[in-house]
């Protein structure tokens, strides 16, 4: 059997299938599956023997879903939907009309929408979304397991990150740091952020990896890099499997409830991950995180007030983003 897997959206959910995908992998050696992606994220697939990767363009328009169903309605034999978005439906309803198995993520939306706009149900967590992966696999006729550890290790993307960084000393300490998060509610004060690495950068025995995106996150990372000893940003320098490779390398990350903290748990990396407007109760953490490594505030009762993260406060105030450095030192 050939199954077409698709899951577009953010870095941060496609690494969240990552470790589904590699139970069925392994379980079902002699069938194939072809995930449908952003072709920035095949890294975290080349590893797994039968699988292979499509790209698929993140703003996918009727014309492209006209031709992404042109090409693979005669290679495949189902279609495992984990993005269940118009786009993705229509497709899904085509390839039904050739006549291939279709099965879609249930995400719960309507749930979700209660919590975070009226406050209904916050005292009964949801699925997580690696729940929800595996409920759709086993509606199509396929079992998981939960025995993913970590992905193997890149040796060619290993050589590139030490010639970058160095080799690793036995008395450091390697932190990582992601201070930025697509959206404003989802990111610590600036300030915090910069108490944070000043006080870890006192430690002449620990070292610290400044983790971002690009753009002005880079600039605002350089500068911090320049101020204080013993930290380094990586922001724009380092592709995604040399990305998890140095992480690979890391005693801890430091990171808000974003990508870094799902591409931490692939290399078996503990983070440590700070919710600020959003909530664990949703089904976010990362794989295998203890939820002694949640940093949140418990005292306001409007959390959370999104899903995956806003650029405004009904309040104004931003108060969840209230954290002082001192309490995620603690918990280093």
């Amino acid at each position: 059997m050939t199954y077409l897997i698709i899951r577009l959206a953010t870095i941060g959910n496609v690494a969240m299938t990552v470790p589904v995908i590699a139970s069925l992998s392994r379980r079902y050696p002699n069938d194939r599956f072809v995930i449908a992606s952003k072709k920035n994220l095949r890294a975290m697939f080349d590893s797994f023997e039968n699988v292979e990767f499509a790209e698929v363009d993140n703003h996918l328009d009727w014309k492209g879903v006209w031709d992404f169903w042109r090409e693979w309605r005669n290679k495949v034999d189902a279609v495992i939907d984990l993005h269940s978005v118009l786009r993705t439906r229509v497709f899904g309803t085509l390839m039904k009309l050739s006549g291939k198995r279709v099965t879609r993520v249930h995400y719960g939306r309507i749930r979700k929408h209660l919590i975070t706009v009226w406050g209904i149900g916050t005292k009964h967590p949801l699925p997580s979304e690696f729940e929800r992966y595996e409920d759709t696999f086993r509606r199509a006729g396929l079992q998981t397991d939960e025995e993913f550890t970590a992905l193997p290790v890149n040796k060619t993307a290993a050589k590139k990150v030490q010639q970058l960084v160095g080799k690793k000393e036995k008395d450091e300490r390697w932190i990582g740091l992601a201070p930025f998060a697509k959206s404003r509610s989802n990111m610590l004060p600036y300030r915090v952020t910069k108490d944070i690495i000043e006080n870890l950068s006192k430690d002449e025995h620990t070292r610290i990896f400044l983790f971002g995106a690009g753009g002005i996150e880079t600039e605002m990372l350089r500068q911090w890099a320049s101020v204080f000893p013993r930290t380094e940003s990586v922001a724009g320098r380092l592709q995604l499997e040399q990305e998890l490779e140095l992480m690979r390398h890391l005693d801890v990350m430091i990171c808000m409830d974003s990508a870094n903290q799902h591409l931490s748990s692939l290399v078996g990396l503990r983070a440590i991950s700070v919710w600020c407007a959003t909530h664990p109760i949703i089904g976010f953490m990362g794989w295998k995180q203890h939820r002694e490594d949640i940093i949140q505030r418990h005292d306001l009762r409007c959390r959370p007030c999104t899903s995956h993260g806003t650029n405004h406060c009904r309040y104004g105030n931003y108060a969840c983003r209230q954290i002082e450095a001192e309490t995620i030192i603690k918990q280093i």
